[in-house]
């Protein structure tokens, strides 16, 4: 297998080669119906307590990551969540919500991926872009959605806050160059897309099982 590097950035061929795994995440019924108001804010509570482990997790492999030269360059402090999540739960299931709270079997296979393959570069920057970038993005959807169907304020949506970017595309424009700055070689992009591929199924899986916990008025 050839080790050059390929012709297009990192950034573009993640976003290309995910877009059908992306499409099928953001479609899954749980998401379409709490998007719409057809769930309520346990629903979404336990969706926030999903999170929490998955960026425990991801959180955890930016640690190591950070150790290395190359790796350093994508790990931002200012995109950190879990003080964030562990806010919104603590508002959301009240002062016992650690003893409260559930971790799906989807949401423990992806957390295992994680802890298996996320201190190696390319994977990190596979797993870390499905998440950061998304919650630049669409995150910013979900809370508008929450707050307007299910009358939420700011609390308990603190994981869509990110207080030191106040300007999101400019951020997220620095983040697609750093990955491009990688200079991984083709094995490595072929690694990374592979992986986000993988990220996106694993991200899917948990909103079926969330979907079958929380079936709301669609049945």
């Amino acid at each position: 297998m050839s080790t050059l590097a390929p012709e297009a950035p990192l950034s573009v061929l993640l976003r290309e080669g995910t877009r059908a795994e992306h499409q099928d995440a953001e479609s899954e019924g749980f998401v379409s119906r709490l998007m719409s108001g057809g769930l309520d804010v346990a629903a979404y509570a336990d969706l926030a307590a999903q999170q929490l482990v998955v960026y425990r997790a991801l959180e955890e492999a930016s640690a190591v990551v950070r150790r290395d030269v190359r790796g350093a360059t994508l790990v931002f402090d200012e995109l950190t969540r879990v003080p964030a999540i562990e806010r919104d739960l603590a508002h959301l299931y009240g002062p016992s919500w650690r003893s409260e709270v559930r971790t799906l079997p989807a949401t423990r296979a992806y957390v295992e991926r994680l802890r298996a393959v996320g201190t190696r570069l390319p994977e990190y920057a596979a797993h870390a872009y499905t998440r950061y970038l998304g919650d630049l993005s669409g995150g910013q959807i979900v809370q508008r959605m929450m707050q307007r169907h299910y009358g939420m304020g700011d609390a308990g949506l603190e994981f869509y806050d990110f207080p030191q970017i106040p300007k999101t595309k400019p951020f997220k424009d620095v983040y697609r160059e750093r990955l491009d700055g990688l200079a991984l070689d083709a094995v490595g992009v072929a690694a990374a897309v592979a992986e986000a591929q993988e990220a996106f199924r694993l991200n899917r899986a948990v909103f079926v099982e969330l979907g079958e916990a929380h079936p709301g008025t669609a049945g």
